[in-house]
């Protein structure tokens, strides 16, 4: 009751709890195809390489979206060279990229003559959050959710079998590199919330989660949304309540969603294979 009464009270709070919720839909939902694409160590290199680019806006007094976005999709590219021009395969391509850029940010950030705080950044800080923060996260969730649904299709069929999808006629590659684009935007807009470190579970954990439970790409998608916006919601409240860093709370939160899943899900949690088995078994 006293949070929701500080709900009601404070607008730092209302601003906190609109951008989470956003940030666990929209990282639920693009999470879904980056791990059925098998890109889960992409989401991470790109949520550390964004460090960087966040370094030189605070360092150059720019907004620091813009630097982000500039420095993940340079990443992303600069992993596709890798791996498309030389022996080195895509994870390591991507251990070699994400890692310089994280260095170099940590360096340029140390170096920087500002208030930025660093812990903030690696680890999020969602009671910060400004309005314009707020609005960029919503214009982000916004055109991503309006992408998914317009290219559902589109999307589902490079996610299950790309040469499929180029049988069809569909340009994989450029929808490869739409979907980095896309997973860019979100790791920016995900930055205030559970910072660099950390964003990756927003990414993956929700949408594993929701995997454990459906077979259906749709559902599986709202799924991890649900997960993503709950996480978030429960995350800021402890977060607020015992004055604890938003983004590994969040993340604690993610993980214990994931871990009841994993125990308890229809068909795929241990238990229930477990009880299922104990029935045969005694039938027999």
């Amino acid at each position: 009751m006293d949070f929701l009464h500080d709900l009601q009270t404070y607008a730092f709070l209302q601003k906190a709890l609109v951008t989470s919720i956003m940030v666990g839909i929209i990282c639920g939902v693009i999470g879904s195809f980056i791990i059925l694409r098998g890109m889960a160590l992409m989401g991470d290199a790109i949520a550390h390489a964004v460090l960087p680019g966040v370094a030189i806006s605070y360092m150059i007094g720019i907004n620091y979206f813009y630097g982000a976005v500039f420095t993940g999709i340079l990443t992303s590219f600069g992993i596709g060279a890798i791996t498309q021009n030389s022996r080195i395969k895509s994870d390591s391509s991507i251990g070699i990229v994400f890692s310089a850029f994280f260095a170099l940010g940590i360096i340029l950030i140390t170096q920087a003559k500002s208030a930025t705080d660093l812990t903030q950044i690696l680890f999020g800080n969602v009671l910060a959050v400004r309005t314009s923060d707020m609005w960029l996260t919503l214009g982000i969730g916004s055109l991503v959710i309006l992408v998914v649904i317009i290219f559902y299709k589109e999307l589902l069929v490079s996610s299950f079998d790309e040469t499929m999808a180029a049988a069809y006629g569909l340009n994989v590659r450029f929808i490869h590199y739409a979907i980095m684009f896309l997973l860019t935007l979100v790791t920016v807009a995900s930055l205030q919330t559970v910072g660099v470190i950390l964003v990756v579970s927003m990414l993956i954990t929700p949408a594993s989660t929701a995997y454990l439970l459906t077979n259906r790409l749709s559902i599986m998608v709202l799924l991890a949304a649900i997960f993503g916006a709950l996480s978030a919601v429960i995350g800021l409240y402890f977060s607020f309540e015992y004055n604890m860093p938003s983004g590994p709370v969040i993340a604690l939160v993610t993980t214990a969603f994931f871990v009841l899943a994993f125990l308890f899900s229809p068909k795929q949690g241990i238990v229930f294979r477990k009880v299922q088995s104990f029935n045969r078994k005694k039938l027999a």
